[in-house]
């Protein structure tokens, strides 16, 4: 009975995973379906896209990008909890799932092995850093050059792809700002990768990176007597991944000795193939928890003063590059839109005002926030300004719309 657990755990996923990617046509319902050839692989790679809903190539807006291991499995997952988080919990991003429906434990797996769990190993392995290479030099500057993505990225793994990301966080650090890590195979070879983040690690080894690390509750498919609370006393190879998950753990928030950002997060209800929602969803909103927004009942109230309104907006604008590494306008340029007309209805023309310019500002090519700060102005009877901020907007957008307010705008100056 020694090889029957190692071997029907693995049977488990081996079924899980063909499953996965027998169907994956729907992938047609969530984006696009592209591919690109590989000198350094040699083979030609299928990759989904999804791009924002918002999205205008009009605007010349760029997105953060979230790249998805198993994307031919996994890219319906973090869609799902995408489209549900977007805006208030989570940026505007440009999801990418990368197929891994073939060679994936060669490419996934960080070195070869002969014998795993207890017993003989034959599949290929060990082509993490080959794979990588892929990712950094041909994926990422493809990607970069065919849609509007920014070098603020994510990288997202299960399994094996969760072991290939812990390895990229410690290996290639500088690739990605956040690591999602699910449930993944820290025991692969005695351990190896746990090795070599304790060698690996320093004051400011991870500074400005952040690890967001999932297990599942499947700690020993033999004896349910192993908890989490006792499962560290527990010696046997059964037990070596979830004990390798929870000592990496340990190590990352050993913030005297790492400055990563690590969350953890144990889910005693899931299994390993289920455990990749609720990982998806804590994980994004927990690696983004800098992102969501602050002082909103201030915002909405009517008595907030200007000048502690105007503050909530630039302490925003301060924090989102802080951690972006770029300039990024503290809100939407439609929720700016409502914000103003919102003051508007309050009775609030000060800060109604006070938020049409600022979007002006932050949106100067958008012909939509001059013609909104128009709006403003003929509300205040000031035909004069409303003329000009639609003068702009037609200067922007060229269109018949502006065209012809402007031409009834200037019979109310006259």
């Amino acid at each position: 009975m020694k090889f029957l657990y190692p071997f029907f755990t693995l049977l488990l996923l081996c079924l899980m995973l063909q499953q996965g990617s027998a169907q994956p046509a729907y992938l047609l319902n969530i984006g696009v379906v592209d591919s690109l050839y590989s000198d350094i692989l040699h083979e030609s790679r299928e990759i989904y896209v999804q791009l924002p809903e918002n999205y205008d190539p009009g605007r010349d807006q760029k997105y953060p990008v979230v790249l998805v291991l198993d994307g031919e499995v996994l890219m319906d997952v973090v869609t799902t909890v995408y489209k549900n988080y977007y805006g208030g919990f989570l940026p505007e991003m440009v999801l990418v799932g990368i197929s891994n429906s073939e060679n994936r434990t060669r490419d996934l797996t960080i070195s070869s092995i002969e014998t795993r769990q207890g017993g003989a190993f034959t599949e290929e392995s060990g082509e993490a850093e080959n794979f990588t290479q892929f990712i950094a030099q041909e994926l990422l500057p493809y990607l970069e050059s065919k849609y509007p993505v920014t070098n603020y990225r994510t990288l997202i793994g299960h399994s094996f792809g969760g072991l290939f990301t812990v390895n990229t966080l410690v290996h290639h650090t500088e690739l990605f700002d956040n690591y999602l890590a699910i449930d993944p195979s820290l025991d692969w070879d005695d351990q190896r990768i746990l090795k070599e983040a304790r060698a690996s690690l320093g004051p400011e080894r991870f500074a400005g990176r952040s690890l967001f690390l999932t297990l599942s509750g499947q700690l020993h498919m033999q004896d349910y007597s192993i908890t989490i609370d006792n499962v560290m006393e527990d010696t046997s190879e059964y037990t070596l991944f979830p004990r390798s998950n929870i000592e990496f753990s340990q190590l990352g928030q050993d913030h005297g000795a790492s400055a990563l950002d690590l969350k953890w997060k144990f889910y005693p209800k899931d299994i390993h193939g289920t455990v990749p929602l609720p990982s998806m969803l804590d994980g994004l909103v927990g690696l983004f928890e800098w992102f969501q927004m602050e002082g909103t009942d201030k915002i909405n109230h009517p008595d907030t003063p200007i000048e502690e309104l105007v503050a909530i907006i630039r302490h925003r604008e301060a924090k989102l590059e802080k951690h972006f590494g770029y300039f990024v306008p503290p809100y939407d340029e439609d929720l700016f839109n409502m914000l103003g007309y919102m003051y508007l209805d309050m009775g609030k023309p000060q800060k109604s005002h006070t938020i049409f310019q600022l979007n002006t500002e932050y949106y100067p090519n958008s012909a939509n926030v001059y013609d909104a700060l128009a709006d403003f102005y003929v509300t205040q009877k000031d035909y004069a300004n409303a003329l000009l901020q639609v003068t702009k907007a037609f200067e922007i957008s060229g269109d018949a719309y502006h065209q012809a307010r402007m031409a009834e705008l200037k019979e109310k100056v006259e």
